[in-house]
């Protein structure tokens, strides 16, 4: 007999009495687990909800009143202001354009080189999947200096490909580190049998391996997305004029010398964060297929 023949048995020849106390005592434990999961969304959910009622207050309400009130009168001109004279419209361009190109750009690059690394038989793949590691380790702030001098010196400094470029090697070593976890797992009879049907390299990888990797692939995307979207420091070091910045650090532009919209603050990054939380919405289903198909071996 097996264990779950067992258990039914046992479930089966209980008396009423300690069948009624057994989905008593299941009810109340769902139910603190529900409480307990309702009490942490509400703590994940209230900050936004405190941003967006903080971007609809004057400045009077923001010192003058209590941090958890609401607006007495909604000032939705706020992202009006924000969106006009903020020149958020220009600022949340660039972002996009910045966020896709680099999230293209380095998804296409990792899996390129997580194909070679894992998938291909070559003396030096374990050496460059080791360079790619060590690039993972080098801080970010230590390589302002080197990186404005090199794009200065090749008049790259106020231009687009600089910020692209920064992005795309610098997400490279985590998306390199996430895929090959994964391709690691995937079964190589499937593209054994390729072979065997006379498939060319090209056709492997673009046909049967990249398509599998599609749940992989939207987490490393969303991950890219975040740390692009936000970024702040290759921005503000690399752009000098208004038309190449980001909406991160458009900010700035409502902190005065004597004065600072903090409604307008809130609107804008109020703003900036929708297009996250929409990727997100999206993808979350490949994202959590993609982190649990990655966590077992295939």
């Amino acid at each position: 007999m097996t264990k779950v023949e067992y258990e039914t048995q046992k479930n089966t020849t209980l008396p009423p009495s300690q069948k009624t106390s057994k989905t008593l005592s299941t009810r109340i434990g769902f139910g603190i687990l529900y409480l307990i999961l309702s009490v942490i969304a509400i703590i994940q959910v209230y900050p936004l909800v405190w941003l967006f009622l903080f971007s609809l207050k004057t400045n009077q309400e923001v010192f003058g009143m209590s941090p958890f009130s609401l607006p007495q009168d909604p000032q939705w001109g706020n992202y009006v202001k924000a969106w006009t004279k903020g020149n958020i419209d220009v600022y949340f361009f660039n972002s996009v354009l910045y966020t896709v190109v680099s999230v293209v750009l380095t998804v296409i690059l990792a899996s390129f080189v997580t194909f070679a690394i894992t998938r291909m038989y070559w003396k030096l793949s374990g050496v460059v999947l080791g360079l790619f590691m060590a690039g993972y380790m080098i801080p970010l702030h230590s390589t302002l200096i080197p990186l404005f001098n090199f794009f200065k010196s090749v008049n790259l400094i106020d231009n687009p490909i600089s910020i692209i470029l920064s992005y795309v090697a610098f997400n490279l070593p985590i998306t390199i580190m996430i895929l090959s976890g994964f391709y690691r797992s995937l079964p190589r009879e499937v593209e054994e049998a390729a072979v065997m049907d006379g498939c060319s390299i090209h056709t492997i990888f673009f046909r049967i391996t990249l398509p599998m990797t599609v749940p992989v692939l939207s987490t490393t995307v969303i991950i890219n997305m975040i740390y692009n979207w936000n970024e702040f420091v290759f921005v503000n070091t690399f752009m000098s004029s208004d038309k190449w910045k980001t909406i991160t650090v458009g900010v700035n532009n409502f902190v005065g010398q004597y004065l600072t919209d903090w409604g307008a603050i809130g609107a804008t990054l109020m703003i900036s964060i929708i297009p996250v939380l929409i990727a997100y919405f999206i993808l979350s289903d490949k994202i959590v297929e993609g982190i649990a198909a990655g966590s077992v071996k295939g």
